[in-house]
């Protein structure tokens, strides 16, 4: 019997590696999966040339997406990327901001303002530490590089926020003082080369981050999995089939932190592994990335909610909204 080929690209994630490598296989499905690293190139191919049948996306961008007027493309309940961003607030160390409500009224970078990170810190900084998100300006553009695209339009108009795009890399501007903080994923580069003009807002970023999910409960979801609308169409069933492996790959990494059972972590060559992993699973619960809708509802509600507040969203939507109704709901005997 032949199968349905698919083209899938996406980053090369431990809990991707055996449906990289074939030891898992969707049902009916022949995977050609394509490891791209750069989860912001996976991103623009995807969303500006429709390079592939299914991959990764950030979940800022699909949820814009969704309100185009033919949407292209329909999610599944996996989550392929997730953080904390307490870490990913950059500030410039002559701007004379100690505190999060020292952000108000100031410049702030966001390499693009509907990506998910940024999403997450204007959320989080607004509902937890006072900083409305219409109190501040802020600045879009490359972070290292000028001229990045902006990805897909927005009309924040209605939200009171401002928005200026900027032709310079927000990692100079950061560096120079041209604007006071950065809300990135990555790390600006003149940190990285030790610059002393720019450091993080919560130096002890960790135990916030910690103290963040013992109070929410939430473990922000960055990324997706989307598939083009037309293909799922047309095999409404590859939605399951896709989710089920995804989930099958994601049980394997988990078993791969212990080689033998009881015996944690002697795969890899870092010190303290085990007993790490059972500190985070002391706090998080054993499956501590879950996938599916009902593990995650309140980390979807906030992310929605801030994606409507923010006006990445033109109204509230629903988890059950965003995935594909085949893949929300499992089998069970």
């Amino acid at each position: 019997m032949s199968k349905l080929k698919l083209t899938f690209a996406g980053g090369d994630y431990d809990k991707m590696h055996a449906l990289a490598e074939g030891l898992v296989k969707p049902e009916g499905i022949d995977l050609n999966f394509i490891p791209l690293n750069q989860g912001a190139e996976v991103n623009y191919r995807m969303l500006r040339y429709r390079e592939f049948d299914a991959s990764e996306m950030s979940m800022g961008s699909y949820i814009a997406s969704l309100f185009e007027e033919d949407p292209p493309f329909i999610a599944i309940p996996v989550y392929p990327f997730r953080i904390f961003r307490h870490a990913s607030i950059f500030v410039n160390s002559k701007s004379n901001i100690k505190t999060p409500k020292d952000l108000i009224s100031k410049k702030i970078g966001n390499p693009r303002y509907q990506q998910t990170a940024c999403v997450w810190m204007r959320g989080i900084l607004s509902e937890r530490y006072g900083v409305p998100i219409s109190s501040v300006t802020y600045f879009q553009g490359g972070e290292e590089e000028p001229g990045r695209w902006e990805g897909l339009p927005l009309d924040l108009s209605k939200k009171g926020i401002k928005l200026e795009t900027v032709d310079k890399s927000l990692s100079s501007m950061l560096e120079s003082g041209e604007i006071d903080a950065l809300y990135s994923s990555r790390i600006p580069s003149p940190m990285l080369e030790g610059s002393k003009n720019i450091q993080r807002l919560f130096p002890d970023f960790v135990n916030e981050e910690k103290e963040y999910f013992k109070e929410t409960g939430v473990y922000p979801i960055m990324h997706t999995i989307v598939i083009k609308k037309e293909i799922y169409r047309e095999n409404p069933w590859i939605a399951q089939s896709l989710f089920k492996a995804f989930v099958k790959s994601k049980e394997i990494a988990y078993d791969e932190f212990y080689s033998v059972k009881g015996l944690p972590a002697v795969k890899f060559i870092l010190p303290w592994l085990g007993q790490y992993l059972q500190e985070i699973r002391d706090l998080m619960g054993w499956d501590f990335a879950p996938y599916g809708v009902e593990p995650n509802r309140k980390t979807l509600e906030t992310f929605l909610r801030y994606c409507y507040e923010q006006g990445v969203a033109q109204r509230l939507l629903k988890p059950e909204e965003i995935f594909a109704c085949e893949s929300v709901e499992q089998f069970k005997v």
